[in-house]
């Protein structure tokens, strides 16, 4: 099976006969760091604790990004968008997760809106016999307050879903990185997307991984051929922020590359050459500059936990 891969962007770097690598994924947290040789270690900021950097590339899945649309907190949204806009020059991008973006950026934003609705306000209505207590009128008054404000809120969610170019701050960001002209960015506008694509092809025919149960799409195999041609051409680590099982399992809060890639990724590109796997968008930008807050980690924790771990599967439609 190994003869039908699809064919090699490169051989491995040593000239040696390439070899299955055994630690080229790492588990999140601490054993992600370690698990990776730094090319310079700087000091987080708020521990002081030096914290190992790597010359890397980054790639960050669709399901990721929309999780932008599921922390509660505006800040932590915010931030988190600026760190990943200040290492765009290192991000892996394609034309295909891009289009799965688009395509679910608004079933996700009503998603996160299924605990935004009206108080039942028959359980703040009183018995006649306290109608005229001062408290019971203040309760009136803020009823009319928070309808008037609820409104506000409905119309500006509507101006999101219909014109995000003016009205969505996710949606802008992540736009200036879709456009970014970047050798790392499969836009529509590179002649190597053709390549890219019939790779994957094949390798979707042959059923090689990152591929779901009852998968139509070649959109994994796309992101995958592109990772694999970027490493090629970069000699840089990857680290790939997924939360998507078909690129490996997940076990207890830590993530493994699944054993086909990590071979085929020792035999297309080195065995010297890192590929880390993480669920979390926090300990990959640790490991690109460590500009991640506490409160950031535990807003990411919080959704992992609250929306990823109650669904059995993926709930982006990549096609």
């Amino acid at each position: 099976m190994q003869d039908e891969q699809p064919s090699p962007a490169n051989g491995s770097e040593d000239g040696k006969s390439p070899q299955p690598q055994n630690s080229t994924n790492a588990s999140q947290g601490s054993q992600a760091v370690n698990a990776a040789k730094p090319a310079s270690v700087i000091k987080n900021a708020k521990t002081a604790q030096p914290i190992e950097m790597l010359d890397e590339l980054l790639f960050v899945d669709t399901n990721v990004l929309l999780d932008f649309y599921r922390i509660r907190n505006s800040d932590i949204s915010l931030e988190y968008l600026k760190q990943l806009e200040a290492c765009k020059d290192r991000l892996i991008i394609t034309s295909q997760v891009e289009m799965e973006y688009k395509k679910n950026r608004q079933e996700a934003i009503i998603e996160s809106l299924n605990s935004f609705g009206s108080p039942d306000w028959n359980k703040l209505s009183g018995p006649a016999i306290v109608a005229d207590l001062q408290a019971m009128k203040m309760i009136g008054k803020q009823k009319d307050e928070i309808t008037k404000q609820q409104k506000r809120v409905n119309e500006k969610i509507q101006m999101i879903l219909k014109n995000p170019t003016n009205n969505d701050p996710v949606y802008q960001c992540l736009q200036r990185l879709f456009k970014n002209r970047s050798s790392y960015n499969l836009s529509r506008e590179k002649s190597t997307r053709f390549t890219v694509r019939n790779l994957a092809k094949k390798r979707f025919i042959l059923g090689y991984p990152p591929r779901k149960k009852n998968e139509t799409s070649i959109g994994d195999s796309v992101n995958w051929e592109w990772i694999v041609q970027c490493a090629v051409d970069s000699g840089k680590h990857i680290i790939i922020v997924t939360r998507d099982k078909d690129y490996g399992a997940i076990y207890k809060g830590s993530s493994f590359l699944n054993d086909w890639l990590r071979q085929e990724f020792s035999e297309r590109v080195s065995r010297k050459r890192k590929i880390i796997l993480t669920e979390k968008l926090a300990i990959a930008l640790k490991l690109v500059h460590a500009a991640v807050t506490k409160e950031m980690e535990e807003e990411e924790d919080r959704i992992i936990a609250e929306v990823v771990d109650s669904s059995p599967e993926s709930s982006v439609d990549e096609a």
